[in-house]
């Protein structure tokens, strides 16, 4: 059986599996409590949750997935990731055998997907490109926790048009099938500051507040209008998200699925979570969205 082994294990979450429950849990603690709108779906269908360190954007994944956990749960979890390392240049999927983290083995739907790859000309079967991303990674733990048993599949999703073609075909193929899925998008917002060489308005409190009120939210209205092609154009123009692709892949997926609406659970930054602990004021900043789709 093919075995993905962890890239990112203690660097951005824990390796040692009691260490990953427990800090699991706090970040389950962190997440925000639903809103009455939230809590009236039923189903639901897909969500957005950011991939950074957990101590930044763990609360934020957490919520979302806590929502997720709270329904019937899904046949499948179909992940969708942004793209951090080279040479991807098409929609990679990890096509069977598992992943390993501290928490155990998650499984691959493999059949479902042999499905897909037949009905979507643009997938490709390739379990390497997986290897040093960790953008999909750092949810793993958390479908282990909160859908256990629930297996997945890991999609890697470049930034390019054919992306919301992708998630459609994704989308359409599970609804033929009958298969209940789940489809999350795996993107941090907007990176600004000097460390990420993206600072058109400046370094400091104006450009930061500039990144997490104008820049984020033009990606942010993008998602919960489940506008899937603008949200590529969203992305490249103005740099405000770095899972573009992911975004429209899963804005297809879930509008193909029979999604209606969005709601937003939480929109934070690693500024304002790091200052909530303590640290001093940064000059860098990422975004994180909670967005779920019914």
């Amino acid at each position: 059986m093919m075995i993905r082994e962890p890239a990112v294990a203690g660097m951005f979450y824990p390796r040692d599996a009691a260490q990953c429950v427990s800090e699991l849990e706090a970040c389950i603690d962190r997440a925000l409590a639903p809103g009455p709108a939230l809590r009236e779906l039923d189903q639901i269908m897909g969500g957005v949750v950011p991939h950074a360190g957990w101590v930044c954007s763990g609360g934020v994944a957490a919520g979302v997935l806590r929502e997720i956990a709270a329904r019937k749960p899904p046949d499948v979890v179909i992940v969708f990731g942004a793209v951090h390392v080279p040479n991807v240049v098409r929609s990679a999927v990890f096509p069977s055998g598992a992943w390993s983290t501290p928490l155990g083995l998650a499984q691959i739907e493999s059949r479902l997907v042999d499905r897909l790859c037949g009905q979507c000309g643009l997938l490709e079967c390739d379990p390497h490109a997986h290897d040093r991303e960790h953008s999909i990674e750092v949810e793993v733990p958390f479908l282990q926790h909160l859908l256990p048993g629930v297996p997945m599949i890991p999609v890697m999703v470049p930034v390019t048009e054919k992306a919301a073609d992708l998630g459609a075909a994704v989308g359409r193929t599970c609804r033929s099938f009958g298969v209940r899925a789940c489809f999350l998008c795996s993107t941090d917002l907007t990176h600004y500051g000097p460390s990420y060489g993206f600072a058109p308005h400046g370094v400091g409190p104006d450009g930061l507040r500039w990144a997490r009120e104008v820049n984020d939210q033009r990606m942010i209205q993008l998602m919960l209008a489940m506008r899937d092609r603008d949200a590529v154009k969203e992305a490249v123009m103005n740099k405000s998200a770095c899972g573009g692709g992911a975004i429209a892949a899963t804005l297809a997926a879930c509008r193909a699925f029979g999604a209606q609406r969005a709601e937003l659970l939480e929109h934070t930054t690693s500024e304002e979570v790091l200052a909530r602990i303590g640290c001093e004021p940064m000059q860098d900043s990422v975004g994180y969205a909670g967005i779920v789709f019914a």
